[in-house]
């Protein structure tokens, strides 16, 4: 990361444009002080008590100078929405694992990005601010550095990150839009399946808004924004209202229409982790769930799918 040290600046310390100006977090500036071009002034190592002036630059080693180890580049098609050299906004396939794990070594979101890089000769480490499950399609927000990673999350923390997702639900919900507020854990059989419970009884706050866009006796296309990210939250809480996505084998049953569970990340907002500036990316729906939608609801309204992100 570059900077050229502003008027308003002139005279202060590196710890107070670090700080003040650049809003490195404690620990960011923690691993900089121990590298050893991790930060310079004008070219020179410094230390965060050197004075800065006018004109000066200041460089600090966020970027990453080796790749991640032990990650394969992998070619899988993955389209990108969004790409800067601070973060990349990919539009994950369903069937694709976010990151490998056991069993998914070489098939991620993970591997394809780091393939995307190593043909440009870039250094990647994959540093995910969301994750989906693997058959959830759509947006993901991936930093590509620590300095932005380290500003996403402290943005997710604090609420600044907004998502969208669509469903198609088997069953229809009791009211057209409301908020489901539960806690989820774990349940006593699986370190997978999750579960609605009662505060005190082992899970965590799990709020979701959503708004019921266009239903029949059977089925209802919702939008849906999780105002937590627990594990599985949209797939437990439209469970828990007895209409649970459709195709979706874990929570409800699977479906002839579709071969997985009808969830897709359509809209991400967010502020960049530079700027400051409210980013927004939409992701169409996928071929299946858009041929799913259409046999289901072949009357729905077309300005509802051209726009459902204007549902809240």
């Amino acid at each position: 990361m570059e900077y050229t040290v502003e008027k308003e600046w002139d005279g202060r310390s590196v710890l107070d444009v670090i700080r003040g100006r650049l809003g490195i977090s404690g620990s960011m500036l923690r691993h900089l002080k121990f590298l050893e071009n991790g930060i310079l002034l004008c070219g020179v190592r410094v230390t965060v008590r050197a004075t800065v002036h006018e004109g000066d630059l200041l460089v600090l080693a966020t970027d990453d100078e080796v790749p991640q180890e032990g990650l394969l580049g992998v070619d899988l098609p993955i389209d990108v929405l969004y790409e800067d050299e601070d973060l990349v906004v990919p539009d994950k396939p369903a069937d694709m694992p976010t990151h490998p794990s056991h069993n998914h070594h070489e098939d991620t979101v993970a591997n394809a990005l780091a393939f995307r890089y190593k043909k440009m000769g870039v250094p990647f480490v994959f540093r995910p601010i969301n994750r989906l499950d693997r058959n959830t399609s759509g947006l993901l927000l991936v930093a590509r550095n620590r300095l932005s990673a380290s500003a996403l999350s402290a943005a997710m923390r604090e609420g600044k990150i907004e998502k969208q997702y669509l469903a198609v639900l088997d069953g229809v919900p009791p009211h057209a839009e409301g908020v489901i507020e539960t806690y989820i854990r774990r349940t006593k059989e699986s370190i997978i399946v999750r579960e609605n419970c009662a505060e005190g009884e082992g899970g965590d706050r799990a709020v979701t808004r959503y708004r019921v866009l266009f239903c029949t006796e059977t089925h209802a296309l919702v939008a849906a924004e999780p105002i937590t990210g627990r594990t599985h939250q949209l797939r437990v809480h439209f469970a828990g209202l007895g209409c649970p996505i459709t195709g979706d084998d874990m929570y409800g049953a699977p479906s002839k229409l579709i071969g997985r569970h009808a969830l897709h990340a359509h809209t991400l907002s967010f502020p960049h982790p530079k700027s400051g500036e409210i980013l927004f990316c939409r992701a169409p729906l996928h071929d299946d769930m858009a041929a799913l939608v259409a046999h289901l609801f072949p009357e729905i309204p077309k300005d509802i799918l051209e726009n459902p992100s204007s549902a809240f």
